[in-house]
């Protein structure tokens, strides 16, 4: 965790691709998990495809602070053709890392984000969700990623604590939580950093 046992984390993605929903998972998540928790998006005319961005922020400690987050610990791009329209680097901490859905490598990638010089982490989440869910949604390769490079959680009992979660979503529909189990555990193997 940071220096102030707290970590925030800034999504990006398109409305429909589920960063809003990945977002408000990882809250679930660690707030069964003892932590103290905000997962909140940013609301403007959203429509589908228009770009979106939602919030983190997770600690050890009761938080209380209630603004949008302007220098996260992480980055999480759901959608790459954001780089080209949106500064999804703008405030990311030097010591963060940013994470791109995309079949390119991390350095492949490190030329689009505007000199950002830290970390960069990327993983194909479109092709793992086809291949576990059948069609492409990127929203829980992303939030497999987002827990493996940030730390902010330890990664099996995430992975125990989601499946009760998707039990609960997806009750009458199992062969769901098979697909989302099986994405999330093939992302977090297959996250790249570099």
């Amino acid at each position: 965790m940071a220096i102030n046992d707290m970590v925030e984390i800034r999504w990006h993605g398109r409305g429909g691709q589920g960063a809003k929903m990945a977002c408000m998972l990882l809250a679930d998540v660690a707030g069964l998990q003892g932590k103290f928790v905000q997962g909140f998006p940013e609301y403007g005319p959203e429509r589908m495809g228009a770009p979106i961005t939602a919030y983190n922020r997770i600690s050890e400690k009761r938080c209380t602070v209630h603004s949008n987050i302007y220098y996260p610990d992480y980055v999480v791009v759901v959608d790459e053709s954001l780089l080209d329209s949106v500064n999804v680097t703008g405030g990311l901490k030097e010591d963060g890392a940013i994470i791109i859905n995309t079949p390119l490598s991390p350095q492949e990638m490190r030329p689009r984000l505007q000199g950002w010089t830290g970390k960069v982490c990327t993983i194909d989440a479109r092709r793992i969700s086809e291949e576990n869910l059948g069609k492409n949604i990127p929203n829980t390769p992303m939030l497999a990623a987002a827990v493996k490079v940030s730390g902010v959680l330890e990664t099996e009992r995430f992975l125990a604590d989601i499946e009760e979660s998707f039990k609960h979503k997806f009750a009458s529909k199992p062969q769901v939580i098979e697909g989302n189990m099986a994405t999330l555990i093939k992302s977090l193997e297959e996250v790249q950093e570099g």
